[in-house]
C-alpha cells in the first residue's frame, strides 16, 4: 500500500484540519481505504465522514448499515446514511450511481469537506476501460476514470487506483479488518461481473501488474484528450452561442474537432456520467446534422433530447408543454418568451419589430396570444391570406418556438402582427396615416 500512502501524502498533500468524506459500502475495498485514512489520522489531524448508501436490494443491507454505523462510533468517525426507497429508471446501475453521488455531494457540502474519496481500484479501471472499448465511447470515455477530479469547491479522489482487488483483500486479512461481502458481485447477469470473472484473470496471467499498464494507458489518453479539448473549446465558443450550436459554423471545422464538439455538446449535459452515452448516440447526432430535413430530434438517455431546427442544434430535457396564453394588451405586456410589447410615441425604423396601426382599422382591445390551429393572416399587397404555420416555416422558426411565439390580434380575432416576423394588411408604413405605434423588443 506504499503507493497509496505516497499519493495521499505527496500528491493530494493531506494536511491538518482537512475534512474527507469517504463513500463506504462496507465492502473490502471501502474498509481498506477507511483503515488507511485512520492510520493517516494518527499522524495528521484529519476529520473522516463515512457516507453510506443502502441500495435496498438485498436482505443483508440493513445488517451492513448497522455494522458500519457501529464501526464508525467505535473509531470516532462521523456517519451519514441514505436509504434508496425506490427506483424509477430502467437502468438500475446508472440511476443508483447518480443517487449515490448526489448524496455524497450533499454530505460534502454539509461538512464543508475538501475531499470526497471512493474506493475504486486498479481492477475497476481495467473493467471500465474494456467495457467502454467494447461498448463504444469517446476518447475521454475510453480512458476510464480519473484518479482526481477537481469539482471546484472539493476534489474527488480515488487513491486505491494503484492496487488490485486481491491486494486490498490481502490487506484486510493481514490487518484483521472486518468487511461485508456483496453476493451480487458474483452474479453473471451483470456485465462488469463477467469481465471480472473471465477477462481479468487472463490479463493477470499474462502480467500480474497489468493494472499499472492500464493506468499508464488511461493517463496517456487523458493527456491527449486534454490537448484536443483545449482546441475544441476554442472552436466550440465560435459555434455555440446562446445555448444553440450553429451548424453552418460547425461545418467549417476539421472532422476530429467536429466530433469532439458534439461530444462536448453532450458531455456538458451529462457531466461525469459518460457510461450513459456511447458512440452510437454521437453518430445519431451527426446524422441529424447532416440530414437534409430542416427539423428533427434525437432521443438520448435520461429524457434528454437533441433538436435540430434549420441551422441550429440544441440539447435539453424532453419537449416542454406548449405554453398557451392570451393577454389583453393595455399598452405594455411582458411575454412568456422574455420579450415585451409596448406602445410608444415615435420611432424612425420600420422593421418587423415595429407595428403601426390606424385606430379605426382594427377593433379594440388588442390581445396577444399563441397560435391556434388554422390561423391565417391577411397580407399586404396580396389578395388573400397565408397560414401562420407557413409563415413560421418560411421564416425558419423552430417548432418549439412556434408554439410560444406571440401573435397580436384584435377583438374580432383578426391577426394584426406576428412580432419580429411578419405584418398584416392592417399595419401601416411610415408614409401612411397611423395613430398607434407598437414595438417588440
Amino acid at each position: 500500500m506504499d503507493k497509496v500512502y505516497d499519493y495521499l501524502y505527496n500528491s493530494v498533500r493531506l494536511k491538518d484540519n482537512d475534512i474527507i468524506v469517504l463513500g463506504n459500502s462496507a465492502g473490502p475495498d471501502s474498509m481498506a481505504l477507511c483503515d488507511i485514512l485512520l492510520n493517516i489520522r494518527k499522524k495528521i489531524n484529519i476529520k473522516i465522514i463515512c457516507a453510506h448508501v443502502n441500495h435496498n436490494l438485498r436482505s443483508e443491507s440493513k445488517d451492513e448499515e448497522k455494522f458500519l454505523k457501529s464501526f464508525c462510533e467505535e473509531k470516532n468517525i462521523f456517519f451519514e446514511y441514505m436509504l434508496i426507497e425506490n427506483y424509477g429508471d430502467d437502468n438500475f446501475h446508472n440511476e443508483a450511481r447518480t443517487i449515490r453521488y448526489n448524496f455524497f455531494e450533499e454530505v460534502v457540502k454539509k461538512y464543508n469537506a475538501q475531499y470526497l474519496m471512493t474506493a475504486h481500484h486498479g481492477d475497476d479501471l481495467i473493467e471500465t476501460i474494456l467495457m467502454r472499448i467494447v461498448r463504444g465511447s469517446s476518447l475521454k470515455g475510453y480512458s476510464g476514470f480519473k484518479t482526481l477530479i477537481d469539482k471546484g469547491s472539493y476534489k474527488i479522489v480515488r487513491p486505491l487506483i494503484f492496487v488490485t482487488k486481491k491486494q486490498l483483500e490481502d490487506y484486510d486479512i493481514k490487518n484483521n479488518i472486518k468487511f461485508a461481502v456483496d453476493k451480487s458481485n458474483f452474479k453473471d447477469k451483470y456485465t462488469r461481473n463477467r469481465y471480472r470473472k473471465t477477462v481479468l484473470p487472463f490479463l493477470k496471467s499474462e502480467d500480474l501488474n497489468v493494472h499499472l499498464k492500464f493506468l499508464k494507458f488511461s493517463k496517456l489518453l487523458q493527456k491527449y484528450d486534454e490537448f484536443i479539448d483545449r482546441e475544441t473549446i476554442k472552436n466550440y465558443k465560435k459555434c455555440y452561442i446562446n445555448g444553440k450550436l450553429d451548424i453552418n459554423v460547425y461545418n467549417t471545422f476539421d472532422e476530429l474537432i467536429k466530433y469532439r464538439i458534439i461530444c462536448k455538446f453532450v458531455d456538458d449535459c451529462y457531466q461525469d456520467d459518460l457510461m450513459l452515452i456511447n458512440d452510437s448516440h454521437i453518430e445519431l447526432i451527426h446524422e441529424l446534422i447532416d440530414s437534409k430535413k430542416p427539423n428533427g430530434i434525437v432521443n438520448l438517455p435520461n429524457s434528454i433530447v437533441v433538436r435540430k431546427s434549420y441551422n441550429k442544434l440544441e440539447i435539453n430535457n424532453l419537449i416542454d408543454q406548449i405554453c398557451d396564453y392570451e393577454i389583453e394588451f393595455n399598452g405594455y405586456a411582458i411575454l412568456p418568451n422574455g420579450h415585451i410589447i409596448e406602445k410608444i410615441d415615435s420611432i424612425e425604423i420600420n422593421d418587423n419589430n415595429i407595428c403601426r396601426l390606424k385606430y379605426d382599422d382594427v377593433t379594440f382591445p388588442l390581445y396577444i396570444r399563441t397560435r391556434r390551429s388554422g390561423d391565417k393572416m391577411l397580407l399586404k399587397k396580396i389578395d388573400g391570406s397565408k397560414k401562420i404555420k407557413d409563415i413560421f416555416i418560411d421564416s425558419k422558426i423552430n417548432k418549439e418556438d412556434r408554439d410560444k411565439w406571440p401573435i397580436v390580434v384584435d377583438s374580432l380575432d383578426n391577426i394584426i402582427w406576428i412580432p419580429g416576423i411578419k405584418k398584416s394588411k392592417f399595419t401601416k408604413s411610415k408614409v401612411e396615416k397611423y395613430d398607434i405605434i407598437l414595438r417588440y423588443k
